[in-house]
């Protein structure tokens, strides 16, 4: 009960200060009778939704609903409110001084300035617009991203394979038919020689896919097939079961997907890649991650490998490679993770910026990252998860191109 009145105390403090702020700028009636009944509307819808989650469903298509319009009706008004708050402690102050010097005035505080509401809510109107722009559009706005590495030990027939990476499909948060059968066009398109999924094909319920199956049945088969591995979301911890028997059963059905759309599920094994004389090392771990569980067994799925081996690592959570795979003796020379969606919210301009909050929780959180020869690439996501949107960080389908010899500088 205790959550529910900080959460209330804490809405109603950025409603009056929001309120201040148009009532600063604005004095039509109409247009504050539409913002009482809009506000009171939302805040009883959001309210309604949390205070009745399920436990045993998970995230819905409501749930997300509702995350978002928290984002998108609360965020510009905290920015609101903590600019018109830092314009209340200088008008306090300013106050302050006034009577300590004995120049009083009608009021102690002076009045709000309307030049400050005006760059409240021009700021305010910055993630509004984005957060709207992120539902609407920027959630199947998919990128291919190309990338093109090179390794002097590569084996020679593989010089120019190309691999098309997906992660985090998400398929429970899917409610466009036609914006998914464009975004697997695109993988065909790319005509890679190999296909990798880093993991998360549902939120939490094997049939959560069921709609999809066909459509990502139509990934066409590469060269050197498809492959996939598990994430975190694909083992069901995140809601709550009638038994632990219902909940194997769900795991069970979410590695059969795989199956069904004829991806081969890699379960802390490896296999190899043949062409000619020559082969490299796809190794497939199950999740392993500081936060999410630590299923994945790196010794177990390189078993018989050596080091000289040309290995390429398939591990959802990039914080595996940051804590093991980089430092590990086998040298692994690439390692394809996705796990952070970048958050879905960030600022990227290819060579000038790339900003997300959660690169202050994982060190390798989109791109490429690389040391003392040995690679990451971390998948931006091709779904979306909590947040219905996607703002700055896009959906993303990585191409990449193995080349045998140094980079050239």
């Amino acid at each position: 009960m205790l959550r529910w009145i900080i959460f209330l105390l804490f809405v109603a403090i950025l409603e009056i200060y929001a309120f201040q702020a148009f009532k600063t700028l604005i004095r039509s009636k109409w247009f504050f009778i539409f913002y009482y009944v809009t506000s009171a509307v939302a805040i009883a819808f959001i309210v309604y939704q949390l205070f009745h989650f399920d436990r045993k469903v998970g995230q819905t298509p409501k749930t997300m609903l509702t995350f978002g319009l928290l984002l998108l009706l609360y965020l510009p008004k905290l920015l609101i409110t903590i600019i018109l708050f830092g314009e209340d402690l200088v008008r306090f102050v300013m106050g302050l001084f006034s009577w300590a010097t004995k120049n009083t005035s009608e009021s102690f505080l002076p009045e709000r300035r309307k030049f400050v509401s005006q760059v409240a809510l021009g700021i305010a109107a910055i993630p509004f617009v984005s957060l709207l722009y992120g539902v609407t559009l920027g959630k199947y706005n998919f990128k291919v991203i190309k990338q093109t590495l090179f390794f002097p030990d590569l084996p020679d027939a593989f010089d120019g394979t190309t691999i098309t990476h997906i992660s985090d499909v998400h398929s429970g948060s899917f409610d466009d038919e036609a914006k998914i059968q464009y975004a697997i066009d695109l993988i065909n398109q790319q005509n890679s020689d190999l296909v990798l999924f880093t993991g998360d094909i549902v939120n939490t319920h094997a049939k959560e896919m069921d709609p999809w199956i066909d459509t990502f049945k139509g990934i066409h088969a590469p060269k050197y097939g498809k492959y996939s591995i598990l994430g975190n979301h694909d083992y069901g911890e995140y809601v709550e079961w009638n038994s632990s028997a219902e909940k194997q059963a769900n795991f069970e059905a979410i590695k059969d997907i795989h199956r069904k759309i004829d991806f081969k599920l890699l379960l802390n094994e490896h296999i190899k890649i043949e062409n000619g004389q020559h082969q490299i090392a796809l190794v497939g771990v199950e999740n392993w991650g500081r936060k999410f569980g630590e299923r994945g067994d790196l010794n177990l799925a390189a078993e018989g490998l050596t080091k000289e081996d040309f290995k390429i690592v398939m591990s959802h959570d990039p914080s595996h490679w940051d804590e093991k795979i980089q430092h590990h003796e086998n040298h692994f020379h690439l390692t394809l993770s996705g796990h952070t969606h970048g958050m879905q919210f960030g600022i990227e301009i290819p060579g000038w910026i790339k900003w997300s909050p959660v690169q202050y929780v994982y060190k390798q959180w989109a791109g490429l990252y690389e040391n003392a020869g040995k690679y990451i690439y971390v998948n931006r996501g091709f779904g979306f998860h909590a947040y219905p949107g996607r703002v700055g960080i896009m959906p993303e389908i990585t191409v990449i191109e193995l080349k045998k010899g140094e980079k050239v500088v």
